[in-house]
């Protein structure tokens, strides 16, 4: 792989030298463009992304509030083509902050910064797959936002832990007067989803010397369904299930007469209109204010930001049908005896079965203040900063099936908390007389302190009712064999209990014995956080940075980082990068770097536990996330987490060839050792659970399934960005720019880390199907095309975006795979200053209102789903927007 690197390196560099050939022809005074100055990349002096040894790519206001979305997150999706992101329906956690990605790697290897300053993570741990527990770009209103800077390049040595892929950096908006006020309302080609979006912005002066400037988000949304007929019948690859339309009269396998007879008698045909499962975008409301403000004070200036959000989004999670049919099958048909002796089922409570709504709401705020000036040649900056963010779980129309009739409908599943706190010193200084140029020197210490709490739910949600053991109301004597049992004197002596047997016909139709029947514990869908696995837990870190750099001739700057940082849970670490640029002539110059990066995992991901309960041989039994250093987890196999490490590569170069046009190509190659992932769920065997209670460890008896996070396995990326702008002025006081943007990236396992469990079985964390997926579940490439032409108080703007071609393998052990080829979406809009200070706006997102293939090979095509819900590619279709907005 590293030759593929090297090859398109060499590329990149034979173009450079090529051009330079023609550089005397082609240079001209006005073939610069004048660009603003950066701060990302480099703790000392600004600098223009042409001039950056590292590429980095800014992004205007005007350039955000083109884009008609409703997050951040979506905003950055469409900017850059290497950030992705993906609508994740029935995802827990993950479909109210959805984890994004950089250069193919999870969220928690980019590094968020808000006014260069680092942003406080989220206080979601995804349980499954990377297991990110990273930052949430959503909280910040697009209102609130001057300039995006993104740092395409790993630069741990500058920013600490999480900087592999790259830095974010938003910088605020800092009017001391002036404001602007937007309404947007639209909605999707299939008459749902409709959204509203306010936003506003006001800048306030502080006397002479300061300014107070706030901005505001609220959005609603209303949830879209991507559905077709629910009917888990000839899906390629798998078993036959429920089916709505023949329900009702099915009387052959898989259905039988006693089915169609339930549906008839509780009128499942009439009753059953509403859709059974949304695949789609969730209902939601959110409201963003974020606040920035500076004084000069003294020879300093005073400084403080902050913001405060809340969020509540509701998904549906998967069907409970109402009798079992065929692979169907669930607690809803499962007859138990009450203490009356009388039987009970759920489906008494929702005859039509039921589809547990889920809710999410989060809370974040963050504060940050500081001081900085100018003393002795030296600048400094001193500052102090808080957040945190909270994601609250609520639960409606479901069941604890262990509490039988007395279950309620409504639960709370429990709280996540995350918060931060962390203290900056950061200061420069010009070094004179070494170099051609004063050395530009920066330096500085953090500390931080991280803190992650689990919440625990209400009790229903997670208590274990009389139903989650046999024989709750102890109607039968206890011989070991079923078939000596009898009632005893105390139990009701009519109402058709029998011990002797463990079936029972009922209506014609034989289920396990009511009197024996175990039913599962906890809310239905997401079971509540338990007193057990409650708690909080924290750490500390320290950090302390040099950055050098400076121009050794006219042409050539070079820079060096180095960064060392202890943490209280795993120990130091020691980070580099070396970056450089050489301008070969006026119009072409060569830039790349090396470094090494680290992700430290984090508070959440080494202590979460979140465990639900099941049956196993008729008991209750507990399977889910335990954290690497639960004895259960060590017991299995499991290692203390470390730090993902890295190595980045890149070369590139960048051109003014002409008047107006500016050109960049970057060539990348990341290698990730000990890659972050949680291991496939390990069912605990009666062999493993006599060794677990050999071993003493602790609830050996209850554990039916673990799963924990792991150092899974060694990664390597690479990849190209390329990246062009042209402006061109048109006579009679028009104009338009163009710009393109294009991201080839492949990622691939290198090696999977295994594990040996009790019984001497080796478990390899990854299977054949994910090493795959890993490799071709996202498009190889993606690229944007973006043209703006303005004509007096008229703007147009047509976005093409490109999503080249992908592919998915079913299963390991079938190993068919669908592909899907590329797609492209065109998105329209029209601009009209209708006054000086008023400006009306129409668009549409996916003019020609595109979808990727259906699923084509049974993977994403249960429960009424047509395509694949993870995917990145858009499926929700063409959508429609008008947009009104005012200045002041």
């Amino acid at each position: 792989m590293k030759r593929l690197f090297v090859g398109v390196s060499a590329l990149v560099l034979g173009v450079a030298m090529a051009g330079a050939s023609q550089a005397a022809e082609a240079a001209d005074d006005d073939s610069s463009v004048i660009q603003e100055l950066i701060v990302t990349g480099s703790r000392a002096k600004p600098r223009t992304v042409l001039e950056s040894p590292v590429p980095v790519d800014a992004f205007t206001a005007e350039d955000i509030e083109s884009i008609s979305v409703t997050d951040t997150q979506d905003l950055l999706k469409t900017l850059i083509p290497s950030y992705t992101l993906s609508r994740q329906p029935i995802s827990d956690g993950a479909t109210f902050i959805r984890p994004a990605s950089l250069r193919g790697l999870p969220s928690d290897k980019t590094l968020l910064l808000v006014n260069s300053k680092r942003r406080h993570r989220s206080a979601l741990v995804v349980t499954g797959g990377s297991g990110v527990q990273a930052q949430d770009a959503a909280q910040i209103p697009a209102a609130a936002i001057k300039s995006v800077e993104v740092l395409r390049d790993g630069a741990g040595a500058q920013y600490g832990s999480d900087a592999i892929a790259g830095v974010i950096n938003f910088i605020l908006k800092d009017a001391s007067d002036g404001g602007s006020l937007s309404v947007q309302a639209g909605q999707y080609y299939e008459k749902d989803g409709e959204s509203i979006i306010v936003t506003g912005n006001k800048g306030l002066a502080l006397g002479d010397d300061g300014f107070f400037n706030i901005s505001f988000e609220y959005s609603t949304e209303q949830p879209t369904a991507r559905v077709q007929t629910f009917c888990n019948r000839n899906i390629p690859n798998q078993s036959a299930g429920f089916c709505i339309p023949l329900f009702p009269t099915e009387t052959t396998a898989p259905g039988s007469a006693f089915t169609a007879a339930y549906a008839q008698t509780v009128n499942y045909a009439g009753l059953y209109q509403r859709i059974p499962q949304k695949w789609g975008q969730p209902e939601g409301e959110a409201i963003r204010v974020f606040a920035n403000s500076a004084y000069k004070l003294g020879e300093g200036e005073l400084y403080v930001f902050g913001n405060y959000g809340r969020s509540r989004q509701k998904q549906d999670f998967n069907y409970r049908n109402p009798v079992d049919v065929g692979a169907s099958t669930n607690n809803l048909d499962d007859y138990v005896r009450m203490a009356n002796g009388q039987l009970f089922r759920a489906n008494q409570i929702f005859p039509l079965g039921f589809t547990p709504e889920y809710f999410g709401t989060v809370t974040d705020y963050s504060v940050v203040g500081g001081y900085k000036g100018e003393l002795g040649g030296f600048t400094y900056d001193l500052s102090a900063r808080y957040g945190y963010d909270e994601l609250s779980y609520d639960l409606k129309e479901t069941v604890n099936f262990s509490l039988g009739e007395k279950s309620p409908t409504e639960f709370h599943q429990g709280d996540l908390r995350s918060d931060e706190l962390a203290l900056n010193a950061d200061f420069t200084y010009e070094l004179s007389g070494f170099t051609p140029e004063p050395i530009a020197v920066a330096f500085g210490a953090e500390y931080r302190k991280e803190g992650y709490e689990l919440v625990e739910g209400d009790v229903p949600s997670y208590i274990a009712g009389p139903y989650a053991t046999q024989d709750p109301y102890d109607f039968c004597t206890n011989e070991a064999t079923v078939s000596q049992r009898t009632l005893r004197p105390t139990a009701p002596q009519n109402a058709g209990i029998v011990c002797n047997s463990t079936t029972q016909v009922i209506d014609g139709r034989t289920f396990n014995n009511p009197v024996y029947t175990v039913l599962g514990v906890g809310s239905n869908g997401a079971p509540g956080l338990s007193p057990l696995y409650a708690g909080r837990a924290t750490r500390n870190s320290k950090a302390a940075y040099l950055d050098l750099s400076t121009d050794l001739t006219d042409r050539l700057f070079v820079q060096g980082a180095l960064r060392a940082e202890d943490f209280s849970d795993f120990g130091s670490t020691l980070d580099y990068k070396v970056a450089g640029r050489f301008e070969i002539n006026d119009i072409f110059a060569v830039r790349g770097s090396f470094g090494s990066g680290f992700r430290a995992p984090t508070v959440g991901q080494n202590s979460t536990t979140i465990v639900s309960t099941v049956v196993n041989n008729g008991q209750p039994v507990a399977q889910g996330l335990f954290p690497a250093t639960n004895p259960v987890a060590q017991f299995l196999g499991a290692q203390k987490l470390k730090p993902e490490t890295s190595q980045n590569y890149s070369i590139g170069v960048t051109a003014q060839p002409m008047a107006g046009l500016t050109l960049s190509v970057d060539a990348y190659f990341i290698q990730i050792d000990d890659m972050f992932y949680a291991v496939t769920p390990i069912t605990v065997t009666p062999a493993i659970q006599a060794a677990l209670l050999a071993a003493n460890v602790p609830g050996a008896n209850t554990i039916g399934q673990v799963n924990f996070f792991q150092n899974a396995f060694d990664a390597e990326v690479q990849g190209v960005d390329v990246v062009a702008t042209y402006a061109h002025n048109w006579e009679g006081g028009q104009n338009t720019t163009f710009s393109a943007a294009m991201n080839w990236n492949m990622p691939v396992v290198k090696s999977v880390k295994v594990i040996t469990d009790p019984t001497g079985v080796r478990r390899s964390f990854f299977d054949g199907e994910y090493v795959y997926d890993f490799k071709h579940a996202e498009p190889r490439w993606r690229g944007t095309v973006t043209a703006v032409h303005k004509a007096g108080p008229l703007t147009g703007l047509a976005r093409l975006s490109v999503f080249g071609p992908y592919k998915n393998m079913f299963s390991a052990t079938n190993t068919v795979v669908q592909k899907w080829n590329p797609e492209f979406f065109l998105d329209l809009e029209g601009s009209w200053d209708v006054t000086e200070n008023t400006k009306l706006s129409l668009g549409v997102r996916n003019v020609f209102d595109n979808y990727p293939d259906r699923d084509k090979i049974g993977e994403s095509a249960t429960n009424g789903r047509i395509y694949r819900s993870d995917m990145i590619v858009d499926w929700q279709g063409g959508y429609y927007y008008a947009k009104i907005g005012l200045t002041f």
